[in-house]
């Protein structure tokens, strides 16, 4: 009986602990490894990306984000992408959705706009620190075959 306790009240610090992190005015830094051949488009069998993302929940369970990032794949050149966009926390958990609008500069003669998808999950190692994978889809409209992806990233985020 001792130990359900236990298992209930720990439950319940985490849960209350998650809570806390998506409400109105919280500020959000992360980055993020995607790909590691973990993604696929019709260029190659996978890539290598690193990203970097801030936030701003301006209401409870809803946040606005800003994303730079820096992509390579084998016998391409290297793409730098800039995205604007949003997620909606589903549950307090952590689990959420996010749409998103990038900017991508691939050498010197493609230049692009994807719109995208993500859901992912918050899994909070403390009151602040979380590790975020999540899956995403890239759509280009421009160079469809060559350019959109779908891929999944490991971040690490930081609520304050």
């Amino acid at each position: 009986m001792r130990k359900k306790f236990i298992l209930v009240l720990m439950a319940m610090m985490v849960s209350l602990a998650g809570n806390a992190q998506f409400e109105s005015g919280k500020k959000y830094l992360g980055a993020s490894l995607s790909s590691l051949n973990l993604s696929y488009n019709g260029m190659d069998e996978g890539s290598f990306g690193i990203e970097a993302k801030g936030g701003y929940m301006f209401e409870d369970n809803w946040m606005v984000t800003a994303q730079f990032g820096y992509s390579k794949k084998h016998d391409m050149p290297s793409t730098v992408s800039a995205a604007i966009g949003a997620r909606y926390y589903i549950v307090q958990n952590g689990l959420y959705l996010g749409a998103s609008m990038s900017y991508m500069h691939a050498g010197d003669s493609y230049d692009d706009f994807l719109p995208g998808v993500q859901l992912g999950y918050a899994f909070f190692l403390s009151r602040t620190v979380t590790i975020e994978p999540e899956i995403y889809y890239n759509q280009s409209f421009k160079n469809h075959g060559d350019y959109s992806t779908i891929g999944l990233r490991v971040g690490l985020g930081v609520y304050l």
